[in-house]
């Protein structure tokens, strides 16, 4: 699994656990981490993860890949997540290079991540491909990743804007939540609402929200 340092580091991570991630540590699980890397590949390069072709891939039969990664969505939740958390740290980066502090970072931040994932061509393939399937996976409960960003995005609040944003008119968790909803909304805008996904439109979101 990526490991990454600094401020993002692998807080959403460790919010929610999985029984999938835990197998996927150095040294704990290394079938399961051979197939995930390589449902990983096959997804970055734009083709569809199938538990068939997977399994054929690693030369075992499908009952392994099953016990070793779980079904299909979970082992596309944690494909999905270790996406997520490299491209929020270079959106941390632009943050930083760009010398910002408080509601200025978390706004840059949250605006360059969404900006990277609609313009990630092999995310649109999946999100073309699977809309149904995609929207669940990333923005309900069905999976982990959408309360993985609320923590991530809470850490940003409480270290940028401290645990009383905007002298506490509204609790950090639930702000978190909000910029999140936010994010989802103008990401996934095709989806949702047969719009055109923009950044630009995401980035004056995010900063009114924050008072920018």
């Amino acid at each position: 699994m990526l490991t990454v340092t600094g401020e993002i580091a692998d807080i959403g991570l460790r919010a929610v656990p999985t029984r999938l991630s835990a197998r996927l540590a150095p040294g704990v699980h290394p079938d399961a981490l051979r197939a995930f890397e390589t449902a990983r590949e096959t997804f970055v390069s734009g083709r569809r993860i199938d538990m068939g072709a997977l399994a054929a891939d690693l030369g075992v039969d499908r009952t392994s890949v099953f016990r070793w990664v779980g079904n299909r969505d979970a082992l596309l939740a944690e494909v999905l997540w270790s996406l997520a958390v490299p491209t929020l740290v270079q959106a941390r980066r632009a943050a930083v290079d760009a010398g910002q502090d408080g509601a200025e970072h978390v706004a840059t931040l949250l605006t360059h991540f969404a900006a990277d994932l609609i313009r990630a061509d092999y995310f649109r393939t999946f999100l073309a491909r699977e809309p149904a399937r995609a929207l669940r996976l990333l923005t309900t409960t069905a999976g982990p990743i959408q309360h993985r960003y609320v923590a991530t995005v809470e850490h940003l609040v409480r270290t940028h804007l401290g645990p009383t944003p905007f002298d506490g008119a509204i609790d950090p968790h639930a702000l978190a939540y909000l910029l999140v909803r936010v994010s989802e909304s103008f990401t996934y805008a095709d989806l949702i609402a047969g719009e055109t996904p923009s950044p630009d439109t995401a980035r004056s979101a995010f900063r009114h929200l924050l008072r920018v």
